[in-house]
């Protein structure tokens, strides 16, 4: 997508010039108009009133990406007699100026630093589970447990939740970074599964608790790539569900937490372990379980070159290994992710490049996005939500390893896929 300060040279029109289906560039930082992008196709009489009050003389357009030209020869290019790119004097802040787009940026990127500190929490609580699990199970436990009634407070009394892919907050902590994630992404579906509170609730301490086998298991085995084991490494890392349930007796766990541990690599089609059960035997969290535990590794392998994206691994699961898994609960999860779940790259309707930020569950196809706009620094990149910018959709997911090096330092795609939930967003009618 052409930026306003790129070397390309287009043509000028004044602003009388203006008229729907013109492809035009607004040459001012982002936050200095009303617009969300700095480039766009003008769609109604209303922008044009808007791009008229901005009071500048002319605007670029692109006659390639234009679904009409201006009646009176446009302008020649010419240099600009502006340097955008140079520094602009700081202004005393003006709410009552500031555009409303940029306000709701604002807004968001507060929200998202208070996730954050909640998802730090989070993950120091796990971390702490090796540590003092076995030998404080009764606190550590009971920590786990407010950690559990936060998620099923939100993802069961809010509807306005949503759920946020977060930064690599957690260094080398992979193996709390993916608890964490099952947890998360397991809650999210209990609403639209009727599950109680209380069935939420053990299913959530059931997630962060479903790998705690893995104590067991020796370090030289954890860290080795699945491609390289031999068999009896395959056989010995496959008991770590049989070491969590004699843990899990161990600290008292009940019955439905302990199915949870013992079942989260059952498959529907009897292709799991250590039973092979089949659906039917396999109780419903653990279904739950077992689907996002999966999905979560598939976008986080122990080996970062065998990950799919997010959007890979959803379609993979839904077109290749859907008879593995509860058809009701994948449905959810779908509904919940959407096509373009949380930490995809994508290209949208107007050829831009952007990250999915976070998801809407109530639009799925309708998720936050951050822009790639090099006109603007990475730390204040636009973030545009599509269910208020109906006149733009996803055209489809790309892997990032395709983009260019610039845009990709740009975004940052995470090594890790890492989600943690918001349950202060606004609604819709506030």
């Amino acid at each position: 997508m052409a930026q306003p300060n790129d070397n390309t040279e287009y043509p000028y029109v004044t602003a009388d010039q203006l008229r729907i289906g013109l492809y035009i560039f607004i040459d001012l930082p982002w936050f200095r108009h009303p617009f969300t992008l700095n480039s766009f196709k003008i769609s109604n009489a209303a922008q044009i009133r808007e791009l008229r009050a901005l009071g500048e003389p002319r605007f670029r357009f692109d006659p390639r990406r234009s679904d009409a030209l201006p009646e009176a020869p446009p302008i020649p290019p010419a240099p600009p007699t502006l340097d955008v790119d140079a520094p602009q004097p700081a202004a005393p802040p003006d709410t009552a100026k500031t555009p409303p787009h940029a306000r709701r940026l604002a807004e968001y990127r507060q929200r998202i630093e208070q996730v954050d500190k909640a998802f730090l929490k989070a993950s120091g609580i796990l971390r702490n589970l090796n540590r003092n699990l076995l030998q404080k199970p009764a606190a550590t436990l009971e920590e786990m447990g407010r950690l559990v009634d936060q998620m099923v407070l939100a993802f069961l009394e809010h509807p306005e939740v949503t759920l946020h892919v977060m930064g690599e907050k957690c260094g080398g902590e992979e193996a709390y970074v993916h608890s964490l994630n099952v947890s998360v992404l397991s809650m999210m579906l209990t609403k639209g599964l009727d599950f109680s509170p209380e069935a939420a609730r053990i299913l959530g301490l059931g997630a962060l608790l479903h790998d705690i086998g893995l104590m067991e298991v020796p370090d030289r085995v954890l860290k080795k790539k699945p491609c390289e084991y031999t068999k009896p490494e395959r056989d010995l890392r496959a008991l770590h569900c049989d070491y969590g349930l004699k843990i899990g007796k161990q600290l008292g766990l009940a019955p439905e937490v302990l199915a949870i541990i013992y079942q989260h690599h059952e498959m529907a089609d009897g292709s799991g372990y250590p039973l092979g059960l089949k659906l039917a035997q396999i109780t419903p969290p653990a279904r739950v379980v077992a689907l996002v535990n999966y999905y979560d590794n598939l976008c986080n392998p122990l080996d970062p070159a065998e990950a799919m994206t997010p959007h890979e691994a959803l379609s993979f699961m839904f077109a290749q290994r859907r008879s593995k898994f509860d058809a009701q609960i994948l449905q959810q999860m779908i509904r919940c992710l959407g096509v373009y779940p949380p930490g995809s790259i994508v290209t949208l309707s107007n050829e831009a490049i952007a990250m999915v930020m976070s998801v809407n569950p109530a639009k799925p196809l309708r998720p936050c996005v951050m822009l790639y706009d090099e006109s603007v620094p990475k730390e204040a990149a636009p973030i545009l939500d599509l269910e208020e910018h109906t006149e733009i959709s996803i055209s489809k997911a790309i892997r990032p390893s395709l983009l260019p090096p610039r845009t990709y330092a740009y975004l940052s795609p995470r090594r890790h896929v890492t989600y943690f939930f918001d349950s202060n967003a606004p609604t819709r009618t506030e």
